[in-house]
C-alpha cells in the first residue's frame, strides 16, 4: 500500500493530467474572468467611443443615434468659440496656481505628521484630512464668505485658494506614504558629517520625493481641471472650462463639447504613451549598465 501511494505521488509530480472535474472548473473560472474583464472594459470605454463619434456627426446636438453624416465642422467651431478657449486658458491658470500652493502645503503637512512625534498627531491628521470629507459646495461657499471679509472678490485667485484648500490634502497623503518608506539613515549621516538641513533636504530628501512630487502635481492638475462644485461659487465673473460647460446645459450643448473630450483623450493617450516609452528606455539603459 505504501508503494502504491508513492507511485501516485510520483505520477502527480510528473505532471499527470488533472481530474476532469477540476479541469472543467478551472476552464469555467477562466471564462467568467474573461467575461468580467470584457464587460468592465466595455463599461469603461463605451461612453468614450460614443462621445468621440458624436464629435464627427453632422447633427447639431451630441448624438450617435441620429446620424447625419461625417463632418469636421465642430472642430472649426471650437477654434472660433472664444469663451470655451478662454475657459481652457483660465482652467490651466487655476490648475497651475493650485499646484504651486497645494504641493508645498501638502509636503509641509506630511513632514509634520511623519517627523513630529506628538500626542496631538491624530487630531492634526484629522484636521488636515477633513477638507476631503467636506462637500465641494460647502468649501466653495465658506471660501467665498471668508475671503469676502478681507475684500477678496470672486475670480481666478479665489478659485485657486478654494481648490487648494482640499487638493492640498491629496498631496499630503501622497507625501506621507512616500516619507513613511524612507530610510532616514542617509539624512542622519549627512547631518552628522556637517551638512546643513537645507543641503540635506536638497541632496537627499528632495530626490527621494521627486517621483511623488510629479505624481502629486498630475493629480492636483486633474482635480483642478474637473472641479465644478467648489469652482462655481468662487469663480465670480470669470469662468473655467467646466463652469462654462455647466452654464450651457440650460440652453443645450453642441458637439463642440464632444470635440473637447476627443482632444483631451488624444492628449492623455499621447502623454501616457510617451511616459511608457521613456520608462522602457530607462529600464533598458539600467539593464545595459548591469
Amino acid at each position: 500500500m505504501t508503494a502504491t501511494t508513492s507511485d501516485s505521488a510520483v505520477t502527480v509530480a510528473a505532471g499527470a493530467p488533472a481530474p476532469a472535474g477540476r479541469r472543467a472548473g478551472t476552464e469555467w473560472s477562466e471564462v467568467i474572468l474573461k467575461i468580467y474583464i470584457g464587460v468592465f472594459f466595455l463599461y469603461l470605454f463605451a461612453p468614450l467611443l460614443v462621445m468621440s463619434l458624436a464629435a464627427f456627426n453632422a447633427y447639431e446636438y451630441p448624438s450617435v443615434t441620429q446620424w447625419r453624416g461625417w463632418t469636421l465642422k465642430w472642430f472649426g467651431e471650437l477654434a472660433e468659440d472664444d469663451r470655451i478657449l478662454q475657459g481652457i486658458v483660465n482652467s490651466v491658470i487655476v490648475a497651475a496656481g493650485v499646484i504651486g500652493i497645494s504641493l508645498p502645503l501638502g509636503l509641509s503637512g506630511a513632514f509634520i505628521l511623519t517627523r513630529l512625534q506628538s500626542r496631538f498627531n491624530n487630531v492634526l491628521y484629522a484636521t488636515l484630512v477633513s477638507p476631503l470629507l467636506m462637500p465641494g459646495i460647502i468649501l466653495g461657499i465658506s471660501t467665498l464668505i471668508f475671503w469676502g471679509r478681507v475684500n477678496v472678490s470672486g475670480g481666478l485667485l479665489l478659485t485657486i485658494l478654494a481648490q487648494a484648500s482640499f487638493i492640498a490634502s491629496y498631496s499630503m497623503l501622497l507625501f506621507m506614504a512616500r516619507l513613511q518608506r524612507q530610510d532616514r539613515v542617509l539624512e542622519e549621516a549627512a547631518l552628522d558629517l556637517g551638512a546643513s538641513s537645507f543641503f540635506m533636504f536638497r541632496r537627499i530628501t528632495l530626490p527621494f520625493l521627486m517621483p511623488t512630487i510629479l505624481t502629486a502635481a498630475v493629480i492636483a492638475f486633474l482635480q483642478s481641471i474637473e472641479n465644478y462644485n467648489t469652482t462655481v461659487f468662487a469663480i465670480g465673473g470669470d469662468w473655467t472650462l467646466v463652469t462654462e460647460i455647466g452654464s450651457r446645459f440650460r440652453f443645450g450643448l453642441s458637439p463642440v463639447i464632444n470635440v473637447i473630450g476627443v482632444l483631451f483623450v488624444i492628449v492623455t493617450v499621447a502623454a501616457a504613451t510617451l511616459y511608457t516609452i521613456q520608462k522602457e528606455r530607462e529600464r533598458k539603459r539600467k539593464a545595459a549598465l548591469k
